[in-house]
């Protein structure tokens, strides 16, 4: 099956969420890989922004925030500090059970992984794990025949400032309990030093094209995605939208 392929670069939360969902519904099969600026918190579909989010710090820091369409919890967004990616495909072309579409999808990001010399493997429901440590998170959702999983690659880790950003509570940010979190989270610059982010894209690419068995043709967005997404981005910069739980 051919995949369309976009590397899409820079944008804001409100955009990046719009564009996501724009594709689920037009239903192209896709990879996109993209990043965030400014640097965003996005919380899941069935989370309250004012109980995850320090909604003043973020204004300070200038950081967006936004509720995603899929569920989860919380996930900070560093603009240095991460590729996303995106993939729609039909339902038909994964499992119906959930856990086992999950696995498909978040093992083609460990092989990637694999390429660059690191022992990932797909872990939990949803997560990647190097070495014991989380490096990825996922999500997903279906919609018109149509599923879309979105997740992070960390290529670096500011627990500090993620912690200041999220309402974890004082005794969490303690030096001890950041520790912790460190030991429990690894970033490809962690594990492997600074690398080439265009080497870190084409492990990707190679990641999923291997183990989905799936060819891409560099792509951009149709006209119809792009006048849906304006019309989405209006939602997701909305208080109705991100305050409506």
């Amino acid at each position: 099956m051919q995949f369309r392929l976009i590397i899409d670069g820079y944008r804001n939360a409100f955009e990046n969420m719009a564009l996501d969902e724009a594709m689920l519904l037009n239903g192209i099969p896709t990879l996109r890989l993209y990043k965030w600026r400014p640097s965003a918190i996005s919380i899941g579909y069935f989370q309250s922004i004012e109980e995850e989010v320090n909604l003043e710090e973020c204004k300070k820091q200038g950081v967006d925030v936004v509720r995603r369409i899929t569920g989860g919890g919380a996930v900070y967004h560093d603009e240095n500090g991460e590729i996303t990616y995106s993939f729609v495909c039909p339902e038909n072309f994964l499992p119906k059970n959930i856990l086992e579409s999950y696995k498909i999808i978040c093992s083609s990001l460990a092989n990637a992984l694999k390429i660059l010399g690191l022992k990932a493997k797909h872990a939990g429901i949803n997560d990647i794990i190097v070495n014991g440590r989380k490096i990825s998170g996922s999500a997903q959702t279906r919609k018109k025949g149509n599923i879309l999983q979105h997740g992070t690659l960390l290529l670096s880790v500011d627990v500090r400032k993620m912690f200041s950003l999220l309402k974890v509570g004082k005794e969490k940010i303690s030096d001890k309990e950041i520790k912790a979190v460190e030991d429990r989270v690894t970033s490809v610059e962690r594990e492997l030093g600074k690398i080439n982010e265009e080497e870190i894209i084409n492990a990707m690419i190679k990641g999923f094209k291997k183990t989905m068995k799936i060819e891409f043709c560099e792509g951009k967005f149709d006209k119809k995605e792009l006048k849906m997404a304006e019309k989405l981005r209006r939602k997701y910069e909305s208080k109705e939208w991100n305050f409506k739980r």
